[in-house]
Parts: C-alpha cells; structure tokens; sequence
C-alpha cells in the first residue's frame, strides 16, 4: 500500500462503499466541468454488479475489471486505450510504463496463493455447507465434495 499511497491512492472504504457511491463526492471542480462540458464520464470497478452511475451520478457508464486493472486504469486516468500495447503513463525519468512492467509475474502470484489459500479453508467452510444442505433437503450435494487434498 505504501507504494500506492506515494502515487494519490489511499482506502476509502472497504467492501460496497466505493462500488455503490458512498466514498464521497467529487471534487467540486471536476463535478462542475462534467456538467458545464456535458461529459461522458466512465468509471472501472472490481465489483460484483454494474449499472449506470452505480459509482457516482456523474459516472455515466462503468465497467468492470479485476482489481489490478482497476488501479492500471486509475494510474492511466483513461479507458480510451489498449491497455495491453499502450503506456499507463510515465516514470519520473520521463520513461513509458506499460500494463506488463506493473503486472505480477506468475511465480509471484503462485507463491502468494500457496501461503494464503489453504485446502483446510475450503474444507472448513463448504463441507459443513453441502452437509447442511443435505440435511435440509435430504439429498447429497456433496457427492462431488469429497473435500480438497
């Protein structure tokens, strides 16, 4: 996060409060020039739904992405781009950065998801759910759940 915050990002809220609005209006002048120039303007959110100025009123269309891209989007400031072959922005060496210089490489990934995700998570949380399920409508759901290995 700190590196993120070096750069204007911060935590507003957690959960639904950004996706559904509640992280606060805009700045006041950026409010006025959406209306003043009759401004298309479009959000990009790692949510779960999407609507029309679910963000804000003034975020006339929004689209949804994973979290990454969402923050690749927002160091852009722009969605009318390829996002795959286009420069985000620059360094402060004046440089082009590209989506593949802030992207996590596979190996990364792969060792955050072996210390973090374990099979006794899913065990401990879908298993006594299939098994309630069972009970209450006397049939097996966990016939295919025979656990994680």
């Amino acid at each position: 996060m700190p590196e993120l915050q070096e750069i204007g990002f911060d935590v507003v809220g957690f959960a639904c409060t950004t996706c559904n609005g509640m992280s606060g209006a805009l700045d006041p002048d950026i409010e006025k020039e959406i209306i003043d120039n009759d401004l298309f303007t479009t959000a990009v959110l790692s949510g779960n739904r999407n609507f029309d100025g679910r963000i804000h009123p003034y975020a006339k269309q929004a689209f949804l992405a994973s979290p990454p891209l969402v923050i690749a989007y927002a160091i852009a400031g722009n969605i009318r781009f390829d996002i795959e072959k286009d420069s985000l922005g620059k360094d402060q060496q004046g440089n082009d950065i590209y989506l593949k210089d802030i992207w996590f490489d596979d190996d990364e990934v792969d060792a955050i998801v072996a210390a973090a995700v374990k099979p006794e998570q899913f065990n401990a949380v879908y298993i006594p759910m299939f098994d309630e399920a069972k009970k209450d409508t006397g049939k097996a759901l966990s016939h295919c759940m025979t656990g994680v290995k």
